[in-house]
């Protein structure tokens, strides 16, 4: 079960085990990039792309996942009701902080993460670990037709968009019991998170975030 520390920053037991790892989820109440002057980010695009970060800080191109092994590095997406996913490869060292909206679930995104870091630093699916933070959850995320069909459905429905990505991740090869579900709805929480579908274009971003010491 994810927990809250005394920075409004929620954090997953089963990775907390790793002293070289940072990671978390921020809230509307975190200030990420204050933490970390060496923060890696996307311009965000709802894509499949995935960007190697290479030790570097700043915006670094167009994509919705972004991959880092080298100590001292942090990477971080943002969101406002998208899926955010933290990937970590325990014997390798290696990370990806991973953007999931609907566009990029129907495309994949979080699959492909996973063969993008086994591409660049060689990760196995069984070294995976996988933390799925808060998003928009199924309780309030009803769609359309033109979106309930990316997803096999017709007409409007409520679609699970976390549940989703822990699909993509166990269809690659990750382990059940590796893959961590906050089951927290931004949209449900105002107190905690910021909404796209509650505020509208009010609405801010924060930062999950993960990186290696």
């Amino acid at each position: 079960m994810f927990y809250k520390d005394s920075q409004h920053i929620y954090r997953v037991p089963e990775l907390d085990a790793f002293p070289w790892l940072v990671h978390g989820f921020g809230t509307r109440w975190s200030d990420i990039p204050a933490l970390f002057g060496n923060l890696g980010t996307l311009k965000q695009i709802h894509s499949a792309g995935c960007v190697a970060a290479e030790g570097r800080a700043g915006e670094l191109g167009r994509g919705d996942a972004l991959l880092e092994n080298r100590p001292g590095a942090v990477v971080a997406v943002k969101t406002a009701d998208c899926v955010p996913v933290l990937l970590v490869d325990e014997r390798r060292r290696a990370v990806a902080a991973v953007h999931a909206g609907w566009r990029g679930t129907a495309a994949g995104i979080t699959r492909r993460a996973v063969e993008a870091m086994h591409e660049r630093f060689g990760t196995a699916p069984g070294d995976l670990h996988a933390a799925i933070g808060p998003a928009i959850g199924v309780c309030c995320y009803q769609v359309g037709p033109e979106v309930a069909v990316q997803f096999g459905g017709e007409g409007r429905m409520h679609l699970d968009l976390a549940a989703g990505n822990g699909r993509q991740l166990e269809d690659a090869g990750l382990a059940a019991e590796r893959i961590y579900q906050s089951g927290l709805c931004t949209m449900c929480h105002a107190e905690e998170w910021h909404s796209f579908r509650r505020d509208r274009e009010k609405a801010a971003r924060q930062h999950s975030f993960v990186g290696i010491r």
